[in-house]
């Protein structure tokens, strides 16, 4: 079953990333992005895709068309970036992957669906927060894809469905460098048990 989360592995080395991304596969996660900014962050995702071929792997934090070509050839297949970028998108798209670009704002968010993404990331999530959701639900395309990301978590997964949430990016709460794999498979385990529960 493939669940409506992202992992976000902010920091991830190449050598941490086969063995913590097996640990949330087998919790149930199976979309995972590694951000940009992270340690070699192309090399991570070549060892998980080539590891993890059914999995969704991609990068996070990507900000240029430069970035998404190298996560193509990485064999990625998912693009997160903090913002709405046309050109990223279009990139993106022209490589056959998923677009995710960041928004927090209407003018954002339409933007972002003419430029060709698949769904809408919102960040931050705790500044928009569920009534900034449901606000903007109500002006946005019938079936637009809108996760939540910062803020939202296992604590309040309930809340931002019932502000009509698709699902959520989850980063901290999931992993941070140092992190033992144990740590890691905990928590990923404890998070899809509390998505489990309020999407049932």
């Amino acid at each position: 079953m493939t669940r409506a989360l992202i992992a976000i592995l902010r920091g991830v080395t190449p050598d941490e990333a086969v063995p913590i991304c097996g640990a949330l596969i087998e919790a149930g996660i199976d979309w995972i992005e590694v951000p940009m900014n992270s340690p070699e962050p192309v090399e991570s995702i070549t060892r998980m895709v080539n590891a993890f071929p059914d999995a969704v792997i991609g990068a996070g934090t990507v900000l240029t068309t430069c970035e998404v070509d190298a996560i193509a050839e990485a064999g990625g297949r998912l693009i997160v970036s903090p913002n709405c970028d046309a050109e990223v998108i279009a990139r993106t798209k022209a490589r056959s992957m998923e677009s995710w670009p960041g928004v927090f704002t209407p003018t954002e968010a339409f933007a972002a669906l003419k430029a060709g993404a698949d769904g809408l990331k919102l960040f931050p999530g705790d500044m928009a927060g569920t009534g900034g959701l449901k606000a903007m639900r109500a002006i946005l395309p019938k079936g637009t894809k809108v996760y939540a990301v910062g803020g939202a978590g296992p604590e309040n997964f309930a809340d931002w469905i019932s502000a009509s949430a698709d699902g959520f990016g989850l980063g901290s709460a999931i992993y941070k460098p140092g992190m033992s794999m144990g740590e890691v498979a905990a928590r990923a385990q404890d998070i899809v048990a509390a998505y489990d529960r309020a999407v049932a």
